[in-house]
């Protein structure tokens, strides 16, 4: 039984924020990947990717990722997670999968540290193609998609919250 809900999607999209507003508003547990990932590496994201490579960073967060053996949390991934079909195929089997869409636009508004962040990319791709690749991967993984354009982080959750309330009561 999925008794979690897990956010995707870009940098800056508001999954961390969203889903700490979520998990108070349906009584859930609240886990962030990227936090995880800081805690058992003793670094930050953006050390491990100065350390090493964008791979490196998406082969920490799948393995993290793939030790998640909770319930009745609400899951915030790295941006990059949908990279891994091992991840995701783990996340889906225990979770419902929200993508919080959010245009390229509006991303590039939010994201002021895109250098110093700590988001998984090749070093020559830029902002736009990490983008437009990603895109297609969280549209693939997605069984709710919500338009985050315009709206504020506590309607985005009770947008998400009608959503899994009308499509699968096992998250309640």
């Amino acid at each position: 039984m999925r008794t979690n809900l897990t956010l995707i999607g870009m940098p800056g999209a508001g999954k961390s924020t969203v889903g700490i507003i979520l998990a108070k508003n349906m009584g859930l547990g609240f886990i962030d990947t990227d936090v995880l990932i800081q805690i058992n590496r003793q670094k930050t994201l953006q050390q491990i990717l100065d350390e090493s490579d964008h791979l490196t960073l998406r082969a920490i967060e799948e393995e993290e990722i793939l030790k998640l053996n909770i319930s009745h949390h609400v899951i915030a991934t790295g941006g990059s997670a949908a990279y891994s079909a091992r991840a995701m195929t783990h996340l889906q089997r225990m979770s419902i999968v929200i993508f919080l869409e959010v245009s390229f636009p509006e991303i590039e508004r939010r994201i002021r540290n895109f250098a110093t962040r700590g988001i998984a990319k090749a070093k020559d791709q830029t902002f736009r193609e990490l983008f437009d690749e990603r895109q297609l991967l969280y549209k693939r993984y997605a069984e709710i998609t919500i338009a985050c354009d315009g709206i504020g982080q506590e309607e985005v959750a009770r947008r998400i919250a009608d959503q899994v309330h009308s499509q699968d009561t096992s998250c309640t």
